[in-house]
């Protein structure tokens, strides 16, 4: 009788390590650099915000490199400042010259550098960086590919475009203006923007982990009905040595 009980003791603990193996996996997959906007829309002015966790365990957030690329070229750009960072604005030229207000545009701010000045973002922390400007140029998404520095001199690096609908490992943040004035959000399309110019998810607050809190409900479900099964296995196996 103790070999239906030691079948189903390992299928308990395999599900439990597989249960385990999802919710972390969905809790680094929703933990990635997203941007939002409550206000931004094309042809006008607008704020964004990215907001930043981090993932690391061990180590602080003390950089983000945020990368403008020119079909998102803005003739004006502002930083709003960040107790316990600096701000570096580098510009580019533009291919094609662009006019603003009556006056032709040759360069444009390519990219944001944040740098941490004290601790940083700790492990279990994020923070948001604005940026704001205009005009919007008339099109209804953009991708911002960001690089997070870490304290212990590693990268993450939020680059990867995301192609029919499937979202990358490392996707970068992704605006869409269609929807900012409701529910703008970064590459998973979950995070909103509120008037402030906060990011919250839609449908759920503050709470950036909607996608790891599905995973969760459905790695219990599974393993209920597993519990369940591995009872009824071992009920059958008493009733068969019984017999």
């Amino acid at each position: 009788m103790s070999r239906p009980r030691s079948r189903a003791a390992t299928v308990l603990v395999a599900l439990l390590v597989a249960l385990a193996a999802s919710v972390t996996t969905a809790a680094t997959a929703s933990a990635h650099v997203t941007v939002s906007s409550a206000d931004a829309a094309p042809g006008g002015y607008g704020k964004l915000t990215f907001r930043v966790p981090n993932e690391s365990d061990v180590a602080s957030t003390v950089g983000l490199r945020i990368q403008i690329p020119e079909e998102a070229a803005l003739a004006s750009l502002r930083v709003q400042p960040v107790p316990g960072w600096t701000a570096t604005l580098s510009e580019s030229e533009l291919e094609e010259p662009m006019e603003s207000h009556g006056r032709e545009i040759t360069s444009y701010v390519s990219l944001v550098e944040f740098r941490a000045t004290g601790p940083g973002i700790a492990p279990g922390e994020f923070q948001e960086f604005a940026l704001s400007g205009g005009p919007f140029p008339e099109s209804t998404e953009f991708a911002y590919p960001s690089v997070q520095l870490y304290s212990d001199g590693s990268e993450a690096a939020w680059i990867e475009p995301t192609v029919d609908g499937e979202e990358p490992e490392r996707p970068a943040p992704v605006l869409s203006l269609s929807t900012a004035s409701s529910s703008a959000g970064g590459a998973d399309g979950a995070s909103a923007g509120n008037s402030d110019g906060t990011a919250t998810d839609a449908g759920h607050g503050d709470v950036d982990n909607a996608p790891a809190g599905l995973a969760l409900f459905v790695a219990v479900l599974a393993l209920l009905g597993a519990i369940a099964a591995a009872v009824l296995a071992a009920r059958a196996g008493r009733r068969t040595v019984g017999s």
